[in-house]
């Protein structure tokens, strides 16, 4: 897919849809002035980063592995999967601004230490994570972009499959959630192309959450309008 670019150079790039909400706390305010500086990853985005130097994830996880979420929502699994796992690194990606303060306020509120928050395109991240880096994935319920000529904004597309391959390590795990039942067709056909094997273990596999598996508030959104969650894990080969 052609991109145009900005000035700064930087390619053209929204799977997202609005990046902002009408309304913010004054709370929520404070945690991103305040916070998220000192959670940043490092020099991401193009105009800081304009030869795309790989961050140095030892330096800023200390030799842990390292998780990535992308499209965190509201935070509450990524700050879960980090109680739960304080011997790994988790970076999550969330350009909706709103959602960014979520997170960091149940950060504030887990006080958990093993997080680093880029509040943009998980692709920009891609461009400066260090190859075969990255020990597991999580695209947990993303925006399903229902209209057929948005569905190449959809993150299982090769433009988003391909730089995450990259960056993964060989053998590391890909899950993916999600309740649009043609969401789940596109995932099945494009993920295996860009170098994944779908791990089932039987017909119903698909129905069963992981066994560390938090509830966002997306899910429980789609279980009261009667849809089917839909639980996918893939293997990086």
């Amino acid at each position: 897919m052609t991109q145009d670019n900005h000035p700064s150079g930087a390619p053209w790039r929204n799977f997202y849809g609005r990046f902002r909400g009408k309304t913010m706390r004054d709370t929520h305010k404070s945690f991103l002035e305040t916070d998220l500086d000192a959670l940043s990853p490092g020099k991401v985005d193009w105009d800081a980063n304009p030869t795309r130097e790989n961050i140095d994830l030892n330096a800023l996880f200390g030799g842990k592995d390292v998780w990535l979420e992308i499209g965190f929502g509201g935070g509450e699994h990524m700050v879960h999967q980090a109680a739960q796992n304080p011997d790994i690194g988790i970076i999550g990606c969330e350009p909706f601004i709103n959602g960014v303060a979520m997170l960091l306020g149940k950060i504030r509120a887990a006080g958990v230490e093993n997080v680093s928050v880029y509040p943009g395109d998980a692709r920009n991240l891609f461009d400066v994570l260090p190859e075969a880096s990255i020990s597991r994935a999580f695209l947990l319920y993303p925006d399903p972009w229902p209209k057929k000529r948005h569905h190449r904004r959809r993150f299982v597309t090769p433009d988003h499959l391909q730089p995450l391959a990259r960056v993964l390590k060989p053998g590391a795990i890909f899950r993916v959630a999600t309740d649009i039942p043609d969401y789940v067709r596109q995932t099945l056909e494009q993920v295996p192309r860009a170098g994944f094997e779908w791990l089932a273990e039987g017909p119903e596999d698909w129905r069963q959450p992981w066994g560390d598996w938090l509830s966002t508030r997306y899910e429980q959104k789609a279980l009261r309008e009667d849809r089917t969650p839909h639980y996918l894990t893939f293997r990086r080969l």
